[in-house]
C-alpha cells in the first residue's frame, strides 16, 4: 500500500493505509467518527454521554450501530457466566484506572454490580436504573475500526487497512502476513498469521499494568485482575467481534464461544502454554 494516513483517537494510535490517496474530506471523515464515538462512550472525558449517566443514570439514546455492541456485550456477558461486563468501568476507576490516570487503588477489588438490576441496553439506547460508569472497552475500539473502514469502502477504498494500535480489519484481496507481538517482549514475535479480507485483534494483561498484578482485564464477577491467560489473539469477519472475543477469551473456553462464533484464536497462558485453533492460517514459533 503507498497511502498513509496517521492520528490518535480514543487514547491509541491509529493508522490507514490504503492503496488510494486518502483525500483531505475523507480523513476529517474518519476523525469525525473517532469524535462522535469518543464523545459518546468515553469514561475519562467530562463530556461524554457515559459520563453523564454515571453522574445521574437515566437514558442515553444511541446511534444505530449502538445496537449491535449492546447485543455483543450481552452475549458475550452470557458465555462467560458475568465475567464481561460493561459495568466494570466503575471497577477499574477504583482500582487506579481512572479518567484522571492516578493508577492508584482505592479500595480492595469487588464484584462489577449485576447487569439485570443496573443496566438495560436494548434498540436504540442505554438506560441506568442508578448511576453507574459503563466501560466499553471490551468491544467498543473494534466497533471504531469497523466503522472507519466500512465508510472508507463506501467512500471507494477497495484495498484498505484500518489498524488501532494492533487491532485492525482489511478490505482487499489476497492476503497479508502479521507478526504476533511476545506478551513480555515487543520487539520479538511468537508467530505469524495470514490475514485475508476480516480483522485480527490481540489484548494483553501486560498492554495497560500499572502496579503489581494490576492491569485492565478484570473479571467482572470479582472485580480482581485476571492472572491465568497473559494474551489473545482473534481472527474473525469483523472487528468490533474480534475484539470482544480477545477478552471473553481471558474468562471462557474457545470451545463455548465457537458454539456462538465463529473465529480462530491464538493464547498464551502465564506458564508459557500456548493454544490455537485448528487449522491456523499461519504458524507458532518454537
Amino acid at each position: 500500500m503507498t497511502h498513509s494516513f496517521g492520528f490518535a483517537a480514543i487514547g491509541t494510535d491509529w493508522r490507514v493505509e490504503s492503496g488510494r490517496p486518502l483525500l483531505p474530506e475523507q480523513q476529517a471523515g474518519l476523525l469525525r467518527l473517532a469524535e462522535e464515538y469518543d464523545a459518546l462512550y468515553s469514561r475519562f472525558r467530562a463530556d461524554s454521554g457515559v459520563t453523564a449517566l454515571a453522574r445521574s443514570g437515566g437514558s442515553m439514546p444511541l446511534p444505530p450501530h449502538g445496537q449491535a455492541l449492546g447485543r455483543l456485550l450481552r452475549s458475550l456477558h452470557e458465555l462467560t457466566d458475568g465475567a464481561v461486563s460493561p459495568l466494570i468501568g466503575e471497577r477499574l476507576a477504583e482500582q487506579g484506572y481512572d479518567a484522571g490516570y492516578s493508577f492508584v487503588p482505592t479500595i480492595a477489588p469487588s464484584p462489577a454490580r449485576s447487569w439485570d438490576d443496573v443496566l438495560e441496553w436494548i434498540a436504540d439506547r442505554v438506560t441506568l436504573r442508578e448511576p453507574a460508569l459503563l466501560d466499553v472497552g471490551a468491544a467498543g475500539k473494534g466497533q471504531l475500526v469497523d466503522l472507519m473502514i466500512e465508510y472508507l469502502v463506501a467512500e471507494g477504498h477497495d484495498d484498505v487497512i484500518v489498524d488501532a494500535s494492533g487491532d485492525l480489519r482489511r478490505s482487499g484481496t489476497g492476503s497479508i502476513t502479521v507478526a504476533l507481538e511476545h506478551p513480555y517482549d515487543a520487539s520479538l514475535a511468537i508467530g505469524t498469521v495470514d490475514l485475508g479480507s476480516g480483522a485480527l485483534c490481540a489484548s494483553a494483561s501486560n498492554r495497560r499494568v500499572w502496579g503489581d498484578g494490576l492491569h485492565h482485564i478484570i473479571d467482572a464477577r470479582t472485580g480482581s485482575c485476571v492472572d491465568t491467560v497473559v494474551a489473545t489473539w482473534v481472527l474473525a469477519a469483523d472487528t468490533m467481534t474480534a475484539d470482544g472475543l480477545c477478552t471473553a477469551l481471558f474468562f471462557a473456553e474457545p470451545a463455548e464461544l465457537l458454539r456462538s462464533f465463529d473465529f480462530d484464536y491464538v493464547l498464551v497462558y502465564s506458564d508459557g502454554r500456548a493454544r490455537f485453533s485448528a487449522p491456523l492460517q499461519g504458524a507458532l514459533f518454537s
